[in-house]
């Protein structure tokens, strides 16, 4: 990946102070405080919700020429990628795209924000990766969004780390039940567990992009040295192709001047690779698994909804333009 400094060589200024102190009238973060975006009117919402979920199908997001196969990672746990993962494919899904969600964590947690079956005996990715069985006969689709499927996790799946290991190419059993399915997605989402074991190697060795996200935290930055480190031996001996295409800032909170100070720190690092969508701490995001749905479907009208509705929007038009910068 051509123009990375190592995130162990960035600079990180400490915060202000030990505490999370609000941001006073004179700092102003990048989200606005006002009253409004907080508490937007009823009829603002209505059109937003309207927007977001599109029931005309008038709203379309550009397809990409050929599939992305995004693997959404990060060995910090709780930084976003399970709500990352279902959230985007679900506002892509919704705007005219055709998409893939791989559940590669064991918890299960992406079947459960898109209300897929993955209890013991349900088919699952651990019979594809042990046992071949074909991706197309795995895969379910999602209730009520007609061009999203997802292929499950189970309990099954937290043993196949140690069964991989006797495997024939252990690395690229996800990569050949991909390349194998008979449809073609517009995007496939690979959510990976909090680990850098061979489940998330597998997900590098399949995908031709990688998407972290990172909590607006200090600790978030820890650890991402050995992620990045990681990919560049994936890129090296694996999969040529891989680049770090995206990270999106999530959990932002614009009450403090760490939150802002996270932002500038990781904008530096990492240049136009951040999306300018960034993520807010936002209790519907939270609620939204606990009835089987992304938020995009239990409250559209959302400050986190119209959040990761912006950066499926963003990463869509990126697509475009990598296509045109392909074709050049």
């Amino acid at each position: 990946m051509s123009g990375y400094a190592p995130v162990a060589d960035t600079p990180v200024a400490p915060p202000p102070t030990l505490t999370e102190e609000p941001a006073s009238d004179a700092y102003v973060s990048r989200e606005t405080s006002s009253r409004e975006q907080d508490d937007p009117p009823l009829a603002m919402e209505a059109m937003r919700a309207v927007h977001i979920l599109n029931p005309s199908g008038e709203v379309t997001m550009p397809r990409p020429d050929r599939p992305r196969i995004m693997c959404v990672a990060n060995q910090k746990g709780g930084v976003g990628k399970t709500t990352t993962t279902v959230n985007l494919a679900v506002a892509l899904a919704l705007h005219g795209n055709r998409v893939l969600v791989v559940d590669l964590d064991p918890q299960g947690n992406a079947s459960t924000g898109l209300n897929v079956p993955h209890h013991a005996g349900v088919p699952d990715v651990y019979d594809c990766l042990i046992d071949n069985v074909p991706l197309a006969e795995v895969a379910q689709g999602v209730e009520g969004i007609p061009d999203l499927w997802c292929v499950p996790a189970t309990i099954d799946l937290a043993g196949a780390e140690i069964e991989l290991v006797s495997v024939v190419a252990r690395e690229s059993r996800l990569a050949r039940a991909i390349a194998a399915h008979p449809e073609t997605f517009d995007y496939v989402f690979i959510d990976c567990p909090p680990s850098l074991g061979l489940l998330t190697v597998n997900a590098l060795v399949a995908a031709q992009e990688v998407l972290i996200p990172i909590q607006c935290e200090y600790y978030a930055l820890e650890g991402l040295n050995q992620l990045i480190n990681n990919i560049n031996l994936v890129r090296q001996h694996l999969n040529p192709t891989l680049e770090v295409s995206t990270i999106l800032l999530t959990m932002y909170d614009r009450r403090t001047r760490l939150a802002d100070a996270v932002e500038q720190d990781v904008r530096n690092h990492f240049g136009d690779k951040v999306l300018q969508s960034v993520i807010p701490r936002n209790v519907r995001v939270s609620e939204a698994p606990s009835y089987g749905q992304s938020v995009m479907t239990y409250d559209p009208g959302s400050r986190g909804a119209t959040s990761y509705f912006e950066a499926a929007q963003e990463i869509a038009m990126r697509g475009v333009k990598q296509a045109v910068g392909r074709n050049v």
